[in-house]
């Protein structure tokens, strides 16, 4: 069997064998607390289900949909950016509904890389970003965020000669998986940067609604001129607790809406109507379900960060996100620790190092499980007996 080279261009799955120790723990009866995957504990709000079982029960819903989507739903996204950003969309041109945001994610690369295209990539980040650019051919350039700079990247850093092979820039804030924010005033700057070097941007927002401390995040399409160079991806499935459903948008710049649909139409047919009518619920029904899913989302973190700093991991308390960062003691790196912490403590976490070399000193924690596992988890903490080498 003859497979494509561009395979052996992918990195090796850093999680395969600590999951590989979760698994033979609790064959052994050990009960784990995993701190390591960010999906919602919380279930999607009623009104949302219900809108979906009426919606199956309509026979149109049966049948394949168009890829573009339904314009309801369309028409949804527009009204939806419009009140909480302020950012104006044309409906049929300037938005298009995906299976998920992160199918989107990795179709957008096939529009603009090709072999030998350079791609500008947040270092961490979701592993996404540079997992599409070198399926597509190009190279991934990464662009540290590092705790100094408040995890921004610093453009003035790139080379020249990676700026000239350069056509494609990913930003993600809120941030996964520090947890940072970012201003506006840091969007117009990137704006300003990628009309001087020709480069479009493709922010990915999925967490503008996970928020904390009355801190709500900007839309990157709020800079100034930011349509004319980018395309913002989001999703319902942080926001309304929908991972599940596969549904997301991505608005913006046409010509790279229309871009991006010339590949959809050709590898996808659509998102399933009921899903689509389903989101529509979600975006104009009552939005009190962010706020209400928020305050449940603090107090695990004020809980979190509490007993972290304790132990003796500095923690930044994130601005947004399922996700606090903690730098790991001297001594350890991070997949020591979270070896040792899933086998002393039982606690499950994620190295910082699979989300890019700049993790390398951290950990990840993700706080969607539910009340009574983080407790017990915080609990766990507390014991740890590390913390210095």
């Amino acid at each position: 069997m003859h497979f494509a080279k561009r395979l052996d261009r992918l990195p090796p799955y850093l999680f395969v064998d600590i999951n590989r120790r979760i698994a033979d723990l609790r064959a052994k009866g050990i009960d784990i607390v995993t701190f390591a995957i960010g999906d919602p504990d919380m279930p999607t709000p009623p009104p949302i289900i219900e809108r979906l079982c009426h919606e199956a029960h309509v026979a149109e819903n049966h049948r394949y949909p168009e890829t573009e989507g339904l314009p309801e739903l369309h028409q949804a996204i527009a009204d939806w950016y419009k009140s909480r950003f302020g950012v104006d969309l044309e409906p049929e041109t300037e938005v298009l509904p995906l299976i998920g945001s992160k199918e989107g994610i990795g179709h957008i690369a096939l529009c603009f890389v090709e072999l030998g295209t350079t791609v500008l990539v947040p270092d961490p980040g979701y592993p996404v970003y540079s997992m599409a650019t070198m399926i597509a051919g190009g190279h991934p350039h990464y662009m540290p965020l590092l705790e100094e700079n408040d995890y921004l990247p610093d453009f003035d850093s790139i080379p020249e000669s990676v700026l000239s092979k350069t056509r494609l820039m990913w930003l993600n804030y809120p941030n996964n998986p520090t947890g940072a924010g970012a201003p506006l005033q840091f969007f117009e700057r990137a704006v300003q940067f990628a009309r001087a070097h020709g480069i479009v941007v493709c922010h990915d927002a999925p967490y503008t609604e996970v928020y904390f401390d009355g801190k709500r995040p900007p839309s990157f399409l709020q800079a100034q001129g930011a349509k004319e160079v980018s395309v913002e991806f989001h999703s319902l499935s942080k926001t309304y607790h929908m991972t599940g459903w596969r549904i997301g948008m991505v608005v913006g710049n046409k010509e790279m809406i229309r871009a991006l649909f010339t590949v959809k139409s050709n590898l996808d047919s659509g998102i399933p109507q009921a899903i689509q009518l389903m989101a529509v619920e979600a975006l104009r029904g009552s939005q009190t379900v962010v706020d209400d899913h928020n305050a449940v989302l603090q107090r695990r973190r004020d809980k979190l960060v509490k007993v972290l700093q304790e132990i003796g991991l500095h923690a930044r308390v994130p601005d947004g996100t399922f996700y606090v960062w903690a730098r790991v003691p001297e001594g350890y790196s991070c997949v020591d620790l979270t070896r040792e912490l899933l086998e002393q403590v039982h606690i499950a976490v994620t190295p910082g190092i699979g989300y890019g070399a700049s993790g390398a000193n951290y950990i990840r924690f993700s706080i969607t499980l539910p009340d009574d596992r983080l407790d017990e988890g915080v609990r766990r903490l507390a014991g740890w007996r590390g913390g210095s080498r």
